[in-house]
């Protein structure tokens, strides 16, 4: 744990101010919940992601949506991508999810871009390699609640995301959904 030189006292309702350069730094929005753990004496706040508790189901779902898709299949929650399958995999686990897919995220709406048909691919992670040709973004929604999203990308030449594909993301978007709600 990182010292930070910041003290903050309690108010009357048992409330805290937590730094505005804090939140920023940790993506922490107006609404995000928080987990609170305690050990002794000290409390610890964490940014709750109900899809990080099941992180091995979305590991398998990733898998299968790769095998089932053929593209490079992530999912992802609101600030991290959690698991993805197939080639290229390594250079998005555990990355931080770029500012595009965060906008794409909140818009609660289907993204598909292909540069074949010159849209815009954007960036899935903070700091990836470019170089993907096509995707599809799907964010998982449960009681109006954004919670991540599940992504396809493809790197060939000329790759177009057609409608099985979409449809693919969707129906997993739903599963991972459901199990929220």
């Amino acid at each position: 744990m990182k010292a930070t030189g910041i003290v903050r006292r309690i108010d009357e309702l048992g409330r805290v101010v937590i730094p505005k350069e804090i939140r920023r730094t940790l993506r922490i929005r107006e609404g995000d919940p928080l987990e609170l753990f305690t050990d002794r004496d000290e409390l610890m706040l964490k940014k709750y992601s109900p899809i990080a508790s099941v992180e091995r189901f979305a590991e398998g779902t990733a898998r299968s949506l790769n095998e089932q898709s053929g593209y490079l299949a992530a999912i992802t929650d609101n600030d991290t991508v959690l698991s993805a399958a197939g080639n290229g995999k390594k250079g998005l686990v555990g990355k931080t999810v770029s500012d595009k897919l965060t906008e794409i995220m909140q818009s609660r709406r289907s993204f598909l871009a292909n540069k074949a048909e010159s849209g815009e691919v954007c960036k899935i992670a903070e700091d990836e390699e470019e170089g993907y040709t096509a995707q599809i973004v799907v964010p998982i929604v449960a009681g109006g609640d954004c919670l991540g999203s599940v992504i396809l990308l493809s790197r060939e030449e000329g790759a177009v995301m057609e409608g099985a594909a979409v449809k693919l993301a969707r129906l997993t978007a739903d599963i991972i959904a459901n199990q929220f709600e």
